[in-house]
């Protein structure tokens, strides 16, 4: 009993200079994060390493030639098909973005200066739609669109149109109306985040030294909410330029995207480093634009100041 009683403060001692490293801040975050890191690293990062590396590889037949090559990159960048189809990618989520801030922004200026106590009710609303699968929101657009879908027959209803247009579905405006009802949610939620946090005394303020509703909002609100338009433009561009689904179902020759392309060389060409250039090159550029627009708002921001 003696020699436990007498052995146990050393032991006690050891045990307290090694907790002191297992509890601090940065090996308890590290434990933290270390599973979410670990999956973005197989799922994420690695997927991303190996289609790069497939775009310096060339395909012959039924196997892949690993000789470094940037032959793919040049198909990519001046072949007139894919070039064409990459700008009508850019050209189409670009629009949607631009649409969809500009229908999102009124709904959310709404909801956060006139919602009142039913906020929680009118955002509840708005994720309605996305208890229904994304490809039952497209057919339906199909289904209004169509040649003897809901909008022809209301043209021809009210006399506007003698008979069904086929104008309305399988082209690029029909790819950008659906996209853009399909995200338009995406860029109310940053938005009205955003307006949640603008101060309610500067605008009262901007009132007081005589500015008009349209001149506080010019030269306070706006200005203040940018970094949710930011968000909600990023939120829709980035994943609008690859989009696969929509094109597909309601695009039509005239709305085929890149994203098309890059599934028919994984696919029924069989041509996984064309493929994997094509993303390769797809990705760098939606980086390119992400970053020149942050930083564009960002100067406009500080001029403004």
């Amino acid at each position: 009993m003696t020699v436990a009683a007498e052995g146990s403060p050393p032991l006690r001692m050891a045990g307290a200079r090694r907790n002191p490293l297992l509890q601090s801040e940065a090996v308890q975050g590290f434990a933290l994060i270390s599973p979410t890191f670990v999956y973005a690293l197989i799922l994420l990062v690695l997927p991303i390493l190996v289609v790069i590396a497939h775009s310096f590889w060339t395909q012959n037949y039924l196997t892949i030639d690993h000789t470094f090559t940037l032959e793919n990159y040049r198909i990519a960048l001046t072949e007139p098909i894919y070039r064409d189809l990459l700008w009508r990618s850019l050209y189409i989520s670009l629009t949607v973005s631009l649409l969809t801030v500009a229908l999102a922004y009124p709904i959310a200026y709404f909801i956060s200066f006139h919602g009142g106590r039913h906020k929680s009710l009118w955002l509840f609303l708005i994720t309605i739609p996305f208890w229904t699968s994304y490809l039952l929101r497209v057919m339906s657009w199909k289904v209004i669109l169509g040649y003897n879908g809901v909008l022809n027959s209301g043209l021809m209803g009210l006399g506007i149109i003698s008979e069904p247009s086929d104008a309305l579905l399988y082209n690029s405006t029909a790819v950008i109306i659906t996209l853009t009802h399909a995200w338009a949610t995406f860029a109310i939620l940053p938005i009205f985040v955003s307006l949640e946090k603008v101060d309610r005394t500067l605008v009262e303020a901007a009132t007081d030294l005589g500015d008009g509703p349209l001149r506080s909002f010019l030269r306070v609100t706006l200005p203040l909410s940018a970094p949710g338009v930011i968000s909600a433009a990023l939120i829709v561009m980035i994943p609008t330029v690859g989009d696969y689904v929509t094109p597909k179902l309601v695009g039509g020759k005239d709305g085929v995207m890149i994203a098309n392309a890059i599934q028919a060389q994984f696919g029924k060409a069989s041509n996984w480093p064309l493929g994997a250039a094509l993303s390769v090159t797809t990705m760098v550029i939606v980086s390119l634009m992400a970053g020149a627009t942050v930083l564009i708002i960002r100067a406009l921001q500080r001029l403004a100041r």
